[in-house]
């Protein structure tokens, strides 16, 4: 088995404008984002090691925020998932895999955990 690094954003919370029911169009819902990216690691880590031989763990949370489309209503959590995993598949072509776990807060009535994880490999 090949080596791997995997970078992990966990519990990450963003307001998304979310759902397919009246009570949950026209205003964003909490959602709770768990990210992790799988990238070929070096060889070997040693303490001068720039951050450019990995990645900044702040693009994990841009890709589940500020590069979610402005406005736009996702009618399924799996369309925001995918939103991030594409985000990501462009933004470094190193990432070799995304995996996003939501979440959905709004409608956990004893604090169960209801949400989707979505695991996407890159594609040619």
């Amino acid at each position: 088995m090949d080596d791997s690094l995997i970078l992990e954003v966990a519990d990450f919370e963003h307001d998304v404008l979310t759902g397919i029911y009246s009570e949950e169009t026209g205003r964003p819902q909490p959602l709770r984002f768990t990210i992790k990216v799988r990238m070929k690691p070096l060889r070997r880590y040693d303490p001068e090691t720039s951050l450019d031989h990995s990645k900044n763990y702040m693009d994990l949370k841009f890709a589940a925020s500020e590069a979610l489309p402005e406005g736009v209503h996702f009618k399924l959590i799996e369309a925001v998932a995918d939103h991030v995993c594409e985000t990501l598949f462009v933004q470094d072509k190193r990432i070799e895999a995304v995996t996003v776990k939501i979440v959905k807060l709004a409608i956990a009535e004893a604090d169960e955990k209801i949400g989707i994880t979505l695991h996407r490999e890159r594609r040619g």
